[in-house]
């Protein structure tokens, strides 16, 4: 069956009557036509980029559950009813039935999926407490799995309760071991899983789960919850044939593959009533520490306050009643407001987008316990804190007050303040998830090939406007006034007729003379104008402010083209979305006529295809966010729904059933690429409209964020061993497994090949590697005493496990794109000859490895 969303019953429940937590109004008269929208995909945990888990299936029940990713993360959930079992969620058992399915709704935080059969109806609602008010309770990784049953045939019926979360969930495949124990926790019976290996922020990356940290299932010990560890199968099968009490005396032998064991509760609901009967379990992760800023690693925000696993679940496990009603609360609130600002499809699409936001980013805190928000390039190259991501995704943080939005801006704005950071425009990134170590993206800190230099100093300087909208000053903006004065200089000499470069688009590739980068740039330089005028600086205010004007004006005469505004300055009979433009109604610069934003539209909704707007005329592919944006141009309502709701029909009609995607074909409905990517955070701008809306929720902050912590100082390094970079070097290797303990000190590699480093198939490869695999081995030697800490310097592509005079010291997992560093145990090391031993598995693009041995010296 097709799943529904009952937004037409909670839209007139907001309106009229109240809204109850089962999603249900409290006067039974009142019946509404459920809405037909079916999400591609169903956000089940939504907490950060490595725990999101998704049904990507109608019905709960049709599929395994997956992470963002598409790899396997099961959960799974069963009722039992007077001794017969039935599925919710899970592909197996098939031998249990699936109860019927009758509707799934998403909120923005909750997903609500409703069963029933003959005899009772069950409610499983997922909610993760993503209140933006508060990030101590916004950054908590926890999301509850709450289930409720009501007889409906009259009668007394007997129920209980299962559910189970697979090892995986802690791995980034299935074959690495994991360890299981039953943690003590006053009040909460409670299961405790993670990797034997434990090799903390040791891998970076796009496709790739976590495998460090620890997941917890726990349920409130007055359930009477029966916890343990075992085969999913079997454990399934047991609950079906005899209830809670299966789950006694079941062994797990540890370590076991993270594929072949899942953690599981129980509990007896018992005799269920026409008045429902609730029990609720949690699942939550503690990955101990979640970014490395300038190679320090920084812990989870909700840790601030030196908060361990056991508060935190303690913490979850008392204050669901409360946090369920705050959810409730909100999602009512939001959904009214997006409601009476765009209908019921916008919605849809805003509540699908909350969660799939948030859940691609991080909340850590620094040194002074001050939240930074880390966001993830999701599916495209992983890069962390990218400015041309965030810049989409800002509407969401921009709409709910200045701690959400400055978190995401301080990290970013640090490191562009820094002495890292040479040249006078706007960085890209920050590095690749989860380390930002400094920005990765085309020439990176070292030249200029492949920058985005007006993309990303336009992006930044319409933030720090919007901020600075909300806050009603710009004192925000004088923390980084020599960059913000420096990026607005750049787009004073270079930003109107743009050089061949690209823009946030840069799956279309370099274009100079772009028309909509050029709108950024004269919207940056309007921003600019206003924040010196907020700052008190007159004369600048009023040169900026005249040359954006001007700027617009030359910018309406070259790139007319009849009934529309061109692609580029050079190419008549093409053109664009001009969705940067949006921020000159937003921030009332006053640059652009409203003739020119009907003019556009117009041509947009005569132009559009059935599942959208293209995003300009080069393709008929589009991209969600950009035509969220370019939907509210002329702020009239006829104008919004006629874009808006293609959109709405595309992601019922996908086929690819895969978290939001932002980049798809508008005439087929078929994704090109990108899943759960934060940009979709986006289509939160249309409330950035109604200062009203806007300031009722900014001023609801408690986080009350400031007096951040000055960005980390990496260590120096020195070089110890240098890499083949510097100097010619010597490999031993193989391309077939050897027998033996191939990595110790006095292995024999007399039948090994002998190459030059590094080895590849891409530059800078002096000797080809081309094979899925490769051992490798060099002889290394330290002339003077081993400094007290030392690091890698290596280049993998892709997954490496390193080994020194035989002890294994690090694995290292996806990729990177040059030399990164990673501190080892100093005590691997010795003065004189060093052996290192390292394994690289490839699978797909470019392959690479080489590695080299520093010092870590305290920067001055």
């Amino acid at each position: 069956m097709n799943s529904k969303l009952l937004f037409s019953s909670v839209l007139l429940c907001i309106t009229q009557f109240t809204f109850l937590p089962n999603g249900y109004c409290d006067d039974a008269t009142e019946t509404a036509k459920p809405n037909d929208f079916r999400p591609p995909a169903v956000p089940l945990v939504a907490c950060d980029p490595y725990f999101s888990i998704w049904s990507q299936a109608d019905n709960l029940w049709g599929t395994k559950t997956t992470h963002w990713t598409g790899k396997p993360h099961r959960l799974a959930a069963i009722i039992r009813i007077d001794g017969t079992p039935y599925r919710l969620m899970g592909a197996e058992p098939q031998t249990i039935v699936a109860m019927e399915q009758k509707s799934v709704e998403v909120r923005p935080t909750q997903t609500i999926y409703q069963f029933a059969c003959e005899q009772v109806a069950v409610e499983l609602t997922f909610t993760t407490p993503s209140l933006p008010d508060d990030i101590l309770i916004l950054s908590r990784p926890t999301t509850y799995v709450d289930c409720k049953v009501t007889s409906i045939d009259q009668k007394q019926h007997d129920a209980e309760f299962y559910f189970d979360a697979g090892g995986e969930l802690t791995t980034n495949t299935l074959e690495q071991t994991v360890s299981g124990s039953t943690p003590t926790i006053s009040g909460v019976s409670a299961l405790k899983i993670g990797t034997d290996s434990q090799h903390i922020l040791g891998r970076s990356g796009d496709d790739l789960r976590i495998d460090w940290g620890y997941l917890y299932l726990a349920a409130n010990s007055r359930f009477q919850p029966r916890t343990t560890f075992g085969n999913a199968k079997s454990l399934r099968h047991g609950f079906g044939q005899s209830g809670v009490k299966a789950l006694n005396n079941v062994t797990q032998t540890f370590p076991v593959k993270a594929g072949e064991v899942v953690a599981s509760l129980a509990m007896s609901l018992g005799s269920v009533t026409d008045q429902p009967v609730a029990c609720h379990a949690l699942i939550a992760y503690d990955d101990l520490y979640s970014i490395e800023f300038m190679k320090s690693r920084l812990r989870p925000y909700w840790r601030k306050d030196g908060w361990e696993a056991d508060d935190l679940i303690t913490a979850a496990v008392n204050e669901h009643d409360e946090l369920i009603k705050r959810c409730v609360e909100f999602d009512r609130e939001l959904l009214s407001d997006l409601t009476i600002a765009g209908g019921k499809e916008y919605a849809d699409i805003a509540s699908l987008a909350y969660r799939q936001c948030l859940a691609a980013g991080k909340f850590v805190a620094d040194d002074n316990g001050q939240p930074l928000q880390f966001c993830k390039e999701n599916h495209s190259n992983g890069c962390i804190a990218t400015s041309d991501v965030f810049y989409p995704m800002m509407p969401q943080f921009l709409l709910f007050g200045p701690s959400m939005t400055k978190s995401v801006l301080v990290p970013f704005m640090e490191y562009a303040a820094s002495d890292r950071w040479k040249f006078p425009y706007a960085p890209h990134d920050l590095g690749t998830y989860p380390k930002a170590n400094g920005q990765r993206y085309g020439g990176g800190e070292n030249s200029e090939d492949g920058q985005m230099p007006v993309e990303e100093s336009g992006n930044l300087l319409a933030l720090f406007g919007a901020l600075a909208k909300m806050e009603g000053n710009a004192d925000f903006a004088a923390i980084y006034w020599p960059q913000l004065s420096s990026w607005a200089n750049y787009l004073k000499e270079k930003g109107f007729d743009p050089d061949n470069q690209l823009c946030t688009d840069d799956f279309a590739g370099h274009m100079a003379h772009n028309v909509n980068l050029s709108a950024k740039a004269i919207v940056g330089l309007g921003s600019y104008a206003m924040l010196c005028e907020m700052r008190g600086l007159h004369d600048e205010s009023k040169e900026y402010d005249a040359i954006a004007k001007q700027y617009a004006r030359q910018w309406i005469a070259t790139a007319r083209d009849g009934d529309h505004f061109v692609l580029a300055f050079d190419r008549k009979g093409t053109w664009s979305q001009k969705y940067n433009l949006v921020w000159d109604r937003i921030l009332g610069l006053g640059l652009f006529p409203d003739e020119v934003l009907e003019t556009e539209m117009a041509f947009y909704r005569k132009t559009q295809n059935e599942y959208g707007l293209p995003l300009d005329s080069r393709s008929d592919y589009t991209k969600l966010d950009w035509v969220m944006w370019t939907a509210t141009l002329t702020q009239k309502r006829e104008d919004f729904d006629a874009l808006m709701m293609p959109v709405h029909k595309f992601l019922s009609a996908t086929p690819q059933r895969t978290p939001m995607t932002d980049w798809y074909f508008t005439s087929t409905a078929v994704k090109v690429g990108f899943d759960a990517r934060p940009v979709v955070g986006g289509v939160f701008l249309k409330l950035l409209y109604d200062s009203a809306i806007w300031n009722k929720h900014a001023q609801r902050d408690k986080t009350k964020a400031e007096g951040w912590a000055p960005m980390p100082v990496a260590p120096e390094t020195i070089t110890l061993v240098p890499t083949s970079e510097k100097t010619q070097t010597l490999y031993h290797y193989v391309t077939t497994e050897p027998i033996g303990e191939w990595y110790a000190d006095d292995y024999s590699t007399s039948d090994w090949k002998q190459a030059s480093g590094g080895l590849g198939t891409e530059s800078p490869s002096t000797t080809k590697w081309a094979t899925p695999e490769i051992w490798v081995r060099r002889i290394v030697e330290i002339n003077t005493p081993v400094p007290k800490k030392v690091a890698l310097r290596i280049w993998h592509d892709e997954d490496a496990s390193v080994y020194i005079n035989g002890q294994h010291v690090i694995t290292l997992g996806g990729y990177t794109t040059g030399y990164e560093v990673y501190e080892i145990p100093s005590s691997s090391l010795k003065q004189g000859k060093n052996t290192v031993a390292i394994h690289v598995r490839q699978s797909t693009g470019g392959q690479f490895i080489d590695v080299g041995i520093d010092a870590l010296v305290a920067s001055n």
